[in-house]
């Protein structure tokens, strides 16, 4: 899935053909906060776990540790325990 990382705005885009699905995100401190969701009400769940899923790799490459606090991101933090050891020390989901 390709990914563009818009900094001017802050978010990462991916254009989908139902419509644009964005995560808002703000990084302070090599800690990578994932602040909003966006989609179309249509997309499936599987199309936003797979746009996460290479969200994931982009902070594993930039060694970054991932703050979710958008509840359907803490969501797919549960759903999927294998990204749990991207979480900072002290934070439990």
């Amino acid at each position: 899935m390709e990914i563009k990382n818009n900094e001017l705005l802050r978010q990462f885009e991916n254009q989908t053909d139902k419509g644009l699905l964005t995560v808002e995100y703000s990084i302070q401190e090599r800690k990578l906060f994932l602040t909003k969701l966006n989609h179309a009400e249509t997309l499936e769940q599987e199309t936003i776990d797979e746009f996460l899923k290479s969200i994931m790799k982009i902070a594993v490459e930039k060694k970054f540790k991932v703050v979710p606090t958008h509840s359907k991101i803490t969501s797919f933090f549960r759903k999927n325990p294998s990204y749990k050891d991207l979480l900072p020390p002290g934070i439990k989901i």
